[in-house]
């Protein structure tokens, strides 16, 4: 598989960007300690700060946010809501999110988010159908986005914003012989997200790919 990203660019990014605070940092490496073995999930810090400035930039209250893990992401975008702001994170891990909820304590977010431990594709259905939601940031199970892509865009208002996380899956969308279930799932997410005639989109070469889509 191809590097996306070489690790002396890796490290020259993180290095221009703003740098993370204590809470920030003491969160990524309790999640490397706790979760080994699934900490690649949290984003890196570079995309955060992004999601941070993308929030700030759109004036959001009203956010969602799919695939909480530890809550690094969450941080990122509760800090870049207008005030009164609310973020709903959805996620279905207890035990993950324990985490999370001790830092955006620590962080003094806690108040902006409220967590539903549900299937997420049930929690957005449940929602209203009205197009108030300013920002959704999508990074959970692959073969989940277009059913949470298809919630979303509805309530979205227009000018509104939404964020997928891991659009390449490492390179492997342009292997034409990787057939996995998971990166046939970003490929047709993909697809429908440039055909969609709601919407205006890029897509970033940035970590494992960021597609930033715009509500027309």
């Amino acid at each position: 598989m191809p590097d996306i990203i070489d690790p002396a660019i890796s490290d020259y990014l993180l290095a221009h960007c703003t740098p993370a605070d204590d809470v920030l940092q003491e969160l990524a490496a309790e999640t490397r300690a706790a979760f080994p073995d699934a900490a690649r999930m949290q984003i890196s810090h570079d995309e955060g700060e992004l999601l941070t400035m993308l929030v700030r930039l759109t004036g959001a209250r009203t956010a969602i946010e799919v695939g909480v893990f530890t809550g690094y992401s969450a941080v990122c975008i509760a800090r870049g809501l207008s005030e009164g702001g609310r973020l709903l994170a959805c996620d279905v891990s207890e035990e993950w999110t324990a985490v999370a909820r001790a830092y955006w304590k620590r962080a003094g977010v806690d108040d902006r988010i409220d967590l539903r431990i549900a299937p997420a594709v049930e929690t957005l259905r449940a929602l209203p159908a009205d197009p108030v939601v300013d920002f959704a940031f999508i990074d959970a199970d692959k073969t989940g986005y277009r059913a949470y892509y298809e919630e979303i865009v509805p309530r979205l208002r227009p000018g509104g914003l939404v964020v997928l996380d891991n659009v390449l899956r490492g390179g492997r969308v342009v292997q034409p012989g990787d057939q996995g279930a998971d990166v046939a799932a970003i490929r047709e997410v993909n697809d429908l997200v440039v055909a969609d005639d709601r919407v205006e989109s890029v897509m970033l070469p940035m970590r494992d790919g960021v597609t930033l889509i715009r509500k027309s």
